[in-house]
């Protein structure tokens, strides 16, 4: 047991879970330019600092259904890319732009439009 009173006992892992946990992770991270050039487009974006929501629209047969995907930017040498693994100190922003495309969903919903069809969220996601 260590100070704490929690014993620790060593990990291992064999090569072959190391090689596939680091090939799905550089999958998951990819160069912004690349998720940009994706034939669909989100329906609307919120961003605040680095981390992004990105609010999808799908039609279905119970009508408009709304999906959002998280990421948090980051620069690698010149180059900007996304990924979707979040530090506890990104938390707390993701859980505010979270809140922010989940009203922007709901206003879309609910017919909370401001007359021109759009929401009267701007870009950033603030009313």
């Amino acid at each position: 047991m260590n100070q704490t009173g929690f014993t620790v006992k060593p990990v291992f892992i064999s090569q072959s879970i190391l090689k596939e946990s680091t090939t799905t992770m550089s999958t998951s991270t990819k160069p912004r330019s690349q998720s940009r050039e994706s034939k669909t487009r989100p329906v609307h974006e919120i961003r605040m600092g680095r981390i992004r929501a990105a609010i999808w629209q799908n039609q279905t047969d119970n009508g408009v259904r709304h999906n959002v995907t998280m990421s948090r930017l980051y620069k690698d040498g010149d180059d900007w890319k996304d990924t979707t693994s979040f530090g506890r100190d990104d938390l707390p922003l993701v859980a505010k732009v979270c809140d922010l495309a989940h009203s922007w969903i709901y206003s879309q919903s609910s017919g909370n439009t401001n007359g021109s069809g759009h929401s009267d969220f701007d870009e950033d996601g603030h009313s």
